[in-house]
């Protein structure tokens, strides 16, 4: 939940947070304007049970039948007044958190101002892409030819973009998911296996209700939410607790598959299997100490460009800018692998400093020394990676002239083969 106590104390630094962001300032003033209402509603209803306390002890001491019937008749009125206000507070509470859980997070200082995805940094770019003495093929016609991508049993199964991998395709995705657990446990992460559902708190907690409603997929009878990224229940871990400052930080991976309905992604490419309803992830997340989330973010960005690297794919890293960064994200990079057959680079990772946004929304404390005030948590998150996407820089990268895709190094002894050949 975005900090109140900074719109009132800060609204000018706010509101120009939400211009760089694309957002609609009018929020601030909206908000100001709730609490304001609660606020004087609150100090009403304070004076109001000061003075029925003040009644009620008089007629206590009173002996006067009538005189006492009387202060009664006052304490009833008072206390229908009283009902009526704490309506009035519960009401602007509902509306004044309902106008806070919109709010985006506050971009960090060396975040570059810009108004779209054309505006992002490119930070570095590693590697060179592969000079082909052949036209690469994308990895539609790659896959299929191969027999390991199944485009139409995927649709007969369950609609448009679902797919089917069959063969050397699905043991190289499990590869893939297996090798960069390894990768990431190497790096020092604790692997947790998670439900592929959870309560609507959670979803909250970790910044995606309300916003993205209308991209989860939500069991209605059991009230449950298909994760649409591990981070969703790795943020819910430590959901209500107070950790120990020196238990931090904490790192954590998991794979799970991942469930969004696309609705952001009308109208853009979607040929292929770049953007699936339905799609699997490493991903990594970070509990860590309020003045160590910078350095926690470069590292969780090192970490996810280790298996670039390791892969021997070119990428590059961009730094977001204020209007294309996530809601719930103070300072972004972007990882990019370089897809010769698309002929376009593909994001396969996005790593995340959130600060105490999540933290505040899922009320995730710490304390530096015993009988300290609490304080909030940062969390970062970043994909480890993301899949079918890598999938696809590994297909189109390491694709021969006759049709076959090579293996790359780290991966052949899960895959248990050099090359992918079509089956018979």
């Amino acid at each position: 939940m975005f900090d109140l106590r900074l719109i009132r104390e800060q609204p000018e630094q706010v509101r120009a947070m939400l211009r760089a962001r694309g957002d609609d300032v009018a929020r601030v003033d909206a908000i100001l304007a709730v609490d304001e209402e609660r606020r004087k509603a609150l100090a009403e209803l304070e004076a109001l049970r000061n003075q029925r306390n003040t009644l009620s002890k008089e007629i206590g001491r009173m002996q006067d039948d009538a005189a006492r019937e009387a202060k009664k008749a006052q304490v009833r009125e008072i206390n229908t007044q009283i009902d009526r206000l704490e309506q009035r507070v519960n009401d602007a509470e509902t509306r004044l958190n309902d106008l806070l859980a919109v709010m985006p997070n506050m971009p960090a200082a060396d975040v570059p101002l810009g108004k779209d995805e054309n505006d992002n940094v490119i930070v570095k770019t590693v590697g060179q892409p592969r000079a082909f003495d052949f036209t690469p093929v994308p990895h539609w016609d790659l896959g299929t030819a191969l027999g390991i991508l199944d485009f139409e049993r995927g649709i007969k199964l369950a609609g448009s973009r679902f797919y089917v991998l069959n063969g050397a395709g699905a043991r190289l995705q499990r590869a893939l998911i297996q090798w960069m657990l390894d990768v990431h446990l190497a790096q020092g992460y604790r692997e947790v296996y998670l439900p592929f559902m959870v309560k609507e708190q959670i979803v909250f907690g970790a910044g995606q209700l309300p916003k993205f409603r209308d991209n989860l997929y939500h069991d209605v009878e059991r009230d449950a939410w298909m994760v649409p990224t591990a981070e969703i229940p790795l943020t819910g871990l430590h959901a209500g607790e107070i950790l120990d400052a020196k238990d931090l930080p904490l790192h954590y991976v998991a794979y799970t598959p991942c469930f969004r309905k696309e609705a952001m992604s009308a109208g853009k490419d979607v040929r292929g299997i770049k953007r699936g309803f339905q799609f699997d992830k490493v991903e990594m997340y970070k509990f860590c100490l309020p003045e160590n989330s910078a350095a926690e973010l470069e590292a969780l960005r090192e970490n996810a460009e280790e298996i670039c690297r390791l892969l021997e794919i070119p990428y590059r890293v961009k730094l977001l800018c204020t209007g294309d960064m996530g809601f719930a994200a103070c300072k972004t990079y972007d990882i990019e692998m370089w897809a010769p057959g698309c002929d376009e680079w593909l994001e396969v990772s996005s790593c995340s400093n959130v600060g105490d946004f999540q933290a505040r929304r899922s009320n995730i404390r710490f304390r530096r020394q015993a009988g300290a005030r609490t304080e909030f948590v940062h969390t970062l998150n970043g994909s480890g990676l993301a899949l079918p996407r890598t999938m696809i820089a590994i297909m189109e990268n390491y694709q021969q002239a006759d049709g076959s895709i090579v293996v790359p190094h780290v991966l052949r002894d899960y895959v248990k083969m050099d090359v992918i050949r079509r089956e018979t």
